[in-house]
């Protein structure tokens, strides 16, 4: 199975949330108080034994590159086991990717002299866990020359997704947009996986490249396209007319990973802020404590989180159903259902609620805090308030729909 895979991971485009990518992209975003949105994938490739991992880079990608040196330097070389960054090598021409299967034929080369028999596609902005290993068994015991990971989708789904129909024996016959289907109608998404034959895949892709070139052109795309529906509009449709395309359903009991059936695409503020908040629900939607499939991330050598009493007030610092970091400290502050990343502060008096606080934050004596993401290294001075008042907080920052906050990264509020 090792080496007879290859994989790669896409992390070219920019992304969603907005506000949180304006200075990395969407894989490096952090998520669930210590990990990067890249590392569930990357943990997936880890415990389905998968070993050799080409992780496709172009928007502002430094961020994404030092967390890949950091947390994931633990494959043998020797051994043929790799996790390789790849930003555009222009091989091809002096340009950067254009798409998602662009990426590839710029990197054909990698491809061709692989030893691998099938390639594994697989958007590095999603969250979710799944063992690959049984995706790519099911691939080659039914012999499609691709095989697409399907999940249920249905009235809550935003417009744009793609809808998949499938016959009866989970055979792919076409795909429509969202929006073309009744609001109330349940349908089978794409998630953002693909197996393709090696043989298959190096044969189409030339071709496969320059239709995706041709939609981008007509639709004067900006960026980018993003990974998952691009794979989907753009790979499904013109192989559907000549090859076998396979559907394995997302969560089913084959597998050693928990059937938690969670996927998020984290595609909005809201999103991703709901995300986040539902792990601290008594139950959460995502298991992050299975011991056989943990998700690794780096984490810098830092102290244990603590609560200490304020030096000005003498009360206790609190936290209530929140997640905490190692490095935080909470000093006569309190904190309530919230999500702490490192290296947080709390000081004497200050209230904090509801609100994500990325590595380095530091939150003033007496300030209140709610319904809000702060981005790294933000200072919220002593008596600020921050979620009270949406026309205040609209002239400074960026508010969702919904009214989260989002201060970007190293602001001083």
């Amino acid at each position: 199975m090792p080496s007879a895979t290859l994989t790669f991971i896409f992390a070219i485009e920019r992304g969603a949330p907005a506000p949180l990518t304006q200075q990395r992209t969407k894989a490096a975003v952090p998520f669930a108080g210590k990990y990067r949105v890249i590392d569930f994938t990357l943990a997936n490739c880890l415990h389905s034994g998968l070993r050799q991992v080409l992780v496709l880079t172009q928007y502002k990608s430094h961020s994404l590159q030092k967390h890949l040196r950091d947390a994931w330097s633990l494959f043998n070389a020797e051994l043929g086991e790799f996790i390789t960054a790849v930003p555009p090598q222009m091989r091809t021409g002096g340009h950067w990717y254009g798409g998602v299967l662009d990426a590839l034929r710029q990197n054909r080369y990698l491809i061709e002299r692989s030893r691998a028999e099938q390639v594994l596609l697989l958007d590095g902005g999603l969250v979710y866990r799944m063992d690959y290993a049984e995706l790519i068994r099911a691939h080659r015991e039914q012999a499609p020359g691709v095989t697409c990971a399907v999940r249920p989708a249905g009235a809550a789904a935003a417009d744009g997704v793609v809808a998949l129909h499938c016959d009866d024996g989970d055979r792919l016959q076409g795909l429509t947009q969202r929006p073309a289907l009744d609001a109330d109608t349940a349908f089978d998404a794409p998630m953002g996986v693909y197996v393709v034959d090696k043989a298959l895949l190096l044969r189409e892709l030339d071709a496969l490249a320059a239709a995706e070139a041709e939609a981008a052109s007509a639709a004067d795309s900006a960026s980018p396209p993003g990974a998952g529906a691009d794979l989907a509009t753009h790979l499904l449709p013109p192989l559907l007319e000549r090859e076998t395309v396979h559907a394995y359903r997302f969560g089913g009991e084959r597998g050693r990973v928990t059937p938690d059936r969670y996927w998020s695409d984290l595609g909005s503020t809201d999103a991703y802020f709901r995300a986040n908040m539902a792990l601290l629900e008594a139950e959460p939607p995502l298991d992050l404590y299975q011991p056989d499939w943990n998700i690794l991330t780096y984490q810098g050598q830092y102290p244990p989180a603590r609560t200490v009493p304020g030096a000005r007030s003498g009360n206790e610092g609190i936290f209530v159903n929140s997640m905490l970091a190692a490095g935080s400290v909470i000093r006569g502050g309190g904190v309530s259902h919230s999500v702490l990343f490192p290296l947080v502060e709390v000081e004497d008096g200050a209230i904090v609620d509801e609100t994500i606080l990325f590595e380095g934050v530091k939150v003033g004596e007496g300030a209140q805090i709610r319904h809000c993401i702060c981005d790294k290294d933000v200072i919220v001075r002593p008596g600020a308030r921050i979620g009270f008042d949406r026309a205040a907080d609209e002239a400074r920052f960026d508010v969702s729909p919904a009214g989260i906050v989002v201060v970007p990264k190293g602001e001083q509020v």
